[in-house]
């Protein structure tokens, strides 16, 4: 695989090749300053994979992705160039992160601060060795698969829904997401939220500084209350709960009902946040009372919890393929046979409304 590195710094793009090349299967064929030589490499030379920083002089991270994808407009799937952005843990940074990813960027990753050199190419190894990895994966299955759907495909909602639904033997819809998630969110979500006013518990594989900018997106095209989840606070209808960056989030019960509990226990499945975290404990808190809902993502997150959740009674859903950034997540749900559903990213608020009864 073919890689760009574009960054503004000489010490990270240096950091950067020496994290690549430790992996035999990865060509690092350029290393630039900004967009603009980006560009005027990538009308030279074919690239897999670019790793963008997103603070840059001349061309910023954002707009090089946006020339990136009139490059991939018209290709399929599998000949599209990637984009992994490389970012800083800043409140600018972060928001401009959120942007790249919910205008197509692959994933990310932080860069790392306050540590020797040689800790930083470790960690910077250890954050992209498996999003190439993953991103190689899901561009050789799309060369196989039929094309799929585009991720901001709409679908029309049954009639009979309504912003107020809620269902007596649901309490809560609990999500889990990784790779793709952000873009995946910003278009169903939305769509979610007109369907129902349960309570939604969020867990978006990121590192802490990340989930405000998320939240905050999200607020701004949602009809419920989108904000990082804050513990021991109520849980309330029209509220969507997103688990802090680099903390676990969970569900637990208080004197008056539903709370939102915050833990800073181990990882699970090399995640903080982690779904199988949310879900043990939707399972605990609400038996059955719940709807989980699987999307796209890398890695299997979220599968050990979903035989409890099944033998409680609980429905569940999986991101379909076609729509799928990355399988790993939901293909590993489904094969536990305990999904009910394989659902394309917009036809999962109108699943949600026939689970609740509407449809």
């Amino acid at each position: 695989m073919d890689i760009l590195i574009v960054d503004d710094s000489l010490v990270f793009r240096h950091a950067i090749a020496a994290a690549l090349n430790r992996d035999p299967t990865v060509r690092v064929v350029g290393s630039v300053r900004n967009g603009r030589k980006a560009l005027e490499f990538l009308q030279q030379r074919h690239v897999d994979l670019v790793t963008l920083d997103m603070e840059m002089p001349e061309m910023d991270g954002l707009a090089t992705l946006a020339e990136i994808q009139k490059l991939n407009a018209g290709k399929p799937r599998s000949e599209r160039i990637g984009v992994v952005v490389v970012s800083t843990h800043t409140h600018a940074g972060a928001a401009m992160t959120l942007r790249a990813l919910e205008a197509g960027a692959f994933d990310f990753v932080a860069k790392p601060a306050g540590v020797s050199e040689e800790d930083g190419v470790d960690l910077l190894h250890q954050a992209l060795a498996p999003r190439v990895l993953s991103f190689a994966s899901a561009r050789a299955r799309a060369g196989l698969a039929s094309p799929a759907a585009p991720v901001g495909a709409s679908s029309r909602l049954p009639s009979g829904f309504f912003a107020s639904g809620t269902a007596d033997d649901v309490d809560v819809i609990c999500i889990g997401v990784s790779t793709g998630g952000p873009r995946a969110l910003a278009e169903m979500l939305p769509a979610l939220c007109k369907v129902t006013n349960l309570p939604i518990f969020l867990v978006q594989h990121m590192p802490e500084g990340f989930t405000a900018s998320l939240a905050e997106s999200l607020s701004r095209t949602c009809q419920a209350h989108v904000r990082e989840a804050v513990d021991g606070e109520s849980v309330q209808l029209a509220t969507v709960y997103v688990a802090p960056g680099g903390r676990h989030l969970l569900i637990g019960r208080g004197a008056d009902g539903l709370v939102v509990r915050i833990a800073d226990t181990p990882p699970e499945n090399r995640c903080r946040p982690s779904v199988d975290v949310l879900f043990r404990s939707a399972a605990s808190v609400c038996q059955g009372r719940v709807i989980a809902i699987v999307m796209t993502g890398m890695g299997n997150d979220g599968e050990k919890s979903l035989r409890m959740l099944r033998r409680e009674g609980a429905r569940i859903i999986a991101q379909d393929e076609a729509t799928s950034v990355v399988w790993g997540m939901p293909g590993s749900a489904v094969a536990t046979g305990c999904v009910d559903k394989v659902a394309a990213l917009m036809d999962i608020p109108s699943v949600v409304g026939r689970m609740l009864g509407r449809g």
